[in-house]
């Protein structure tokens, strides 16, 4: 190859930035001093400088004027720096942009749409009634007063302890401002008939149709690539093929309707390997023959689009109910509508932080099943077999054996049943346990059995638990009802003075402080 002259146009050396066409003689640091006095004082390069001491500002007090404009002065007196400034990467506008992809490649991509507002339903969440009642049947076996809030949070725990009421709101002419539909199949709640007859024909489908491949004639010409879904690997067929078209929108009509239709369509890769285009000509080379069951008389079709007409007309309205109302099991509501299930979690969410409302409903289901509630420091609701009342042992005559349990109690701080059961009733000498053979595993000893006198305070601590005197917590500990304060005697008021006016009540909001004890729910 012969050597360039020099009137020729090199355009690799035109694309490179100024600092890199000079010669390679050329020194670019030639004005550059780095012991040049700045300011009264010897210039520091970076190496010399302390950290987080940086130099003022060219605009402050004691510094020069700003930069006039590219190449200018940079304070009185100082040297000028002409053209860019030498660097290992160069010109910063010549460099590539390494952050992300460049602006103009974001402006070709298609913008995501906002997400459809969610419809306008109302969503109610209740405790299941059988799981209530088994909670009360708990707490009246136990004696423990538990949270309430504590409860409250533990049902929203798991879906399949409360149960979800929907329920469209009314618009002004007062019908349902949206429409709800019932799948009577699998009990799951939808926003129209259409969406009843996708999910049916998804899940469902095997229970209405059969299908059957039939050999056929395979597609004619040659194929060298096809397009391939880059989300869910289906194979599409080639580009130029018919039937592309028709797959394409049907599998974004399926399974990715809530993605624009744009950017599904940027996902769908080319792909050449013989494999994959051997697969899609062995798979378009059979057909499909749907047959109907649960008819009178078989039927059988050729095209998915007249089996979802037969289905409408056969099956459909035998099965997709208009409701106005409807209630589900928690774990249910997975398999609903999108939307519904957003409203569900949006529900859930805003209970889990506050369950204000879920506390109530308990509230009056744990009253019908004889429970009483009360407060502790009057702050934390707790729910029990009975209120703390207060047992006056100087009025009310009561047995030695009650006595020194209550002195006990209130002698005791952070007092336990195992802790009485230590001191009033201990247990006898742990009897030796013989040692377990070679190569077998070692078997827990048995529970001992309660003696006699353990067996006694049982059964008074029960009594005093159940009659409100005693109050065993959640977290085990014990203490007895305190006594309640004396009203304050009325102060007599002189005759003829003015009645003193009511200061205004405050309203003073509940701030639920929870246990770390977890209640067993079954």
């Amino acid at each position: 190859m012969s050597q360039p002259t020099e009137t020729e146009l090199d355009l690799e050396l035109q694309l490179l930035p100024a600092w890199a066409r000079q010669g390679a003689d050329t020194n670019r640091f030639a004005n550059y001093r780095g012991d040049e006095e700045v300011r009264g004082g010897a210039r520091k390069g970076r190496g010399d400088r302390p950290f987080g001491d940086r130099p003022p500002r060219r605009d402050g007090p004691g510094g020069g004027p700003r930069r006039d404009g590219p190449g200018g002065p940079r304070r009185e007196g100082g040297p000028r720096r002409d053209g860019p400034r030498p660097g290992p990467g160069g010109d910063r506008r010549d460099r590539p942009f390494r952050g992300g992809r460049d602006r103009d490649d974001r402006r070709d991509e298609p913008r995501r749409e906002a997400p459809a507002p969610l419809p306008d339903i109302d969503v109610n969440l209740m405790p299941e009634e059988k799981g209530v009642e088994g909670l009360a049947r708990q707490i009246k076996l136990t004696g423990r007063a538990y949270p309430i809030f504590d409860i409250a949070h533990l049902i929203l725990k798991k879906p399949d302890r409360f149960t979800v009421t929907f329920t469209p709101a009314k618009a002004a002419e007062g019908r349902a401002a949206q429409a709800l539909f019932l799948c009577s199949l699998d009990d799951t709640l939808w926003l129209s008939e259409a969406d009843v007859m996708a999910h049916l024909l998804q899940r469902h489908f095997n229970t209405f149709y059969s299908t059957e491949k039939i050999a056929g004639e395979a597609p004619k010409g040659t194929y060298t690539f096809v397009a391939q879904c880059g989300m869910s690997g289906i194979i599409l067929g080639p580009p130029n093929y018919h039937d592309y078209q028709t797959k394409l929108h049907k599998l974004h009509a399926e399974r990715f309707s809530r993605m624009p239709f744009d950017m599904f369509k940027s996902r769908v890769k080319i792909v050449r390997d013989e494999a994959v285009v051997k697969q899609w000509v062995e798979e378009t080379s059979f057909k499909t023959e749907f047959t109907a069951l649960n008819v009178p008389e078989p039927l059988k079709f050729t095209k998915r689009e007249e089996v979802e007409a037969h289905f409408k007309t056969t099956h459909l309205p035998n099965l997709a109910k208009p409701v106005e109302t409807h209630t589900l099991l928690g774990a249910s509501v997975g398999n609903c509508a999108p939307p519904l299930r957003a409203l569900f979690r949006r529900a859930v969410e805003d209970q889990v932080r506050f369950p204000l409302k879920l506390v109530n409903v308990l509230c009056t289901q744990f009253s019908r099943h004889g429970l009483q509630f009360f407060k502790v420091n009057k702050t934390i609701t707790h729910v029990s077999v009975a209120r703390p009342t207060f047992l006056d042992m100087d009025a009310t005559p009561v047995s030695p054996s009650l006595r020194k349990l209550i002195e006990f109690i209130n002698a005791t701080p952070k007092c336990t049943r195992r802790k009485i059961l230590e001191a009033l009733a201990p247990a006898p000498a742990n009897i030796a346990i013989a040692a377990p053979a070679d190569g077998q595993p070692a078997t827990p000893p048995p529970a001992p059995e309660p003696t006699a006198e353990q067996s006694a305070i049982n059964s008074d601590l029960h009594w005093l638990i159940h009659q409100g005197h005693v109050i065993e917590f959640a977290n085990g500990l014990i203490e007895t009802a305190k006594k309640p304060m004396p009203k304050p005697a009325p102060v007599p008021r002189p005759e003829g003075a003015a009645k003193p006016e009511r200061a205004p009540r405050v309203e003073r909001r509940y701030v639920p402080v929870f246990s770390s004890v977890p209640l067993l729910v079954g």
